[in-house]
């Protein structure tokens, strides 16, 4: 079984603050740490279900939060960025067996986690035919382009209760709960008990279940906090300047979609 794991680290258990999440901060190394142990906790569930093969994407900031060394040996870690536009996704095909998340976080333009954003936070949100878009949904699409079925996923409760609407045959494991700028967050060693069990229960499923329907046709829409943002997106092909913040484009392939995000978020 070959397995896919994007990692995040807003949606780790006791991460609170944007200083915890960026790694030129002293306090990073902290919470780099146990967001390496929750991937970690993932993949022993993966290898406990059959697993062989894991890749996995460090796909929070700079792309090198987590330590390999930590890690089992039957795992690929991708480090950095390609620029490549599946983003928290790159390398995902369709030889992949199944797609875990792992730390994610709500979505901007919600108010679960403190933290919350989709793909940058100067951003005020992205909605997708109307819906608030997170960096969840926006990356299980791709997987349903690649009829790749999204199992499982840990990170904040409000994140965990998009993803049950979603599917309610994906697993999540809440690690932490958003209120106002706060976060109450459950035991760290809890965390990778819970994971590690959520991943070996949700490969152990018939996974096709899992699959993400893809709508038939798509409008995005930005809303940023800068109206100068605004302005230069509208410079982009097809896109509609709706107000001084706020940008559209339609278009019936997903991949035009997420071409265009990663030029415009």
């Amino acid at each position: 079984m070959k397995v896919y794991i994007s990692a995040d680290i807003e949606g780790v258990t006791g991460v609170n603050h944007w200083d915890e999440t960026e790694k030129s901060e002293a306090c990073h190394e902290e919470f780099a740490h146990q967001m390496t142990l929750e991937v970690n906790a993932a993949c022993e569930g993966a290898i406990n279900a059959g697993a062989d093969e894991i890749w996995i994407k460090d796909a929070h900031d700079s792309g090198r939060n987590i330590d390999h060394n930590l890690l089992p040996k039957n795992t690929k870690l991708i480090r950095g960025w390609s620029g490549h536009f599946y983003s928290m996704v790159q390398e995902l095909d369709e030889t992949f067996d199944a797609l875990i998340f792992v730390g994610y976080h709500s979505a901007g333009g919600t108010n679960t986690n403190p933290l919350s954003h989709t793909m940058n936070p100067q951003i005020d949100y992205i909605r997708l035919n109307g819906q608030i878009l997170s960096e969840f949904l926006l990356h299980s699409y791709i997987a349903s382009y690649l009829n790749v079925p999204v199992v499982f996923l840990s990170g904040d409760l409000g994140l965990c209760d998009e993803v049950n609407k979603v599917n309610e045959n994906i697993v999540t494991v809440p690690v932490k709960k958003g209120v106002g700028d706060s976060t109450i967050n459950i035991h760290p060693q809890l965390a990778l008990e819970l994971i590690k069990g959520g991943v070996e229960k949700s490969l152990n499923k018939n996974i096709q279940l899992c699959n993400i329907q893809l709508p038939e046709e798509f409008e995005l829409e930005i809303r940023y906090k800068e109206h100068s943002n605004a302005f230069r997106s509208s410079l982009y092909p097809d896109v509609e300047l709706m107000d001084p913040k706020t940008i559209s484009f339609r278009n019936k392939d997903y991949m035009e979609i997420i071409r265009a995000i990663s030029f415009l978020a």
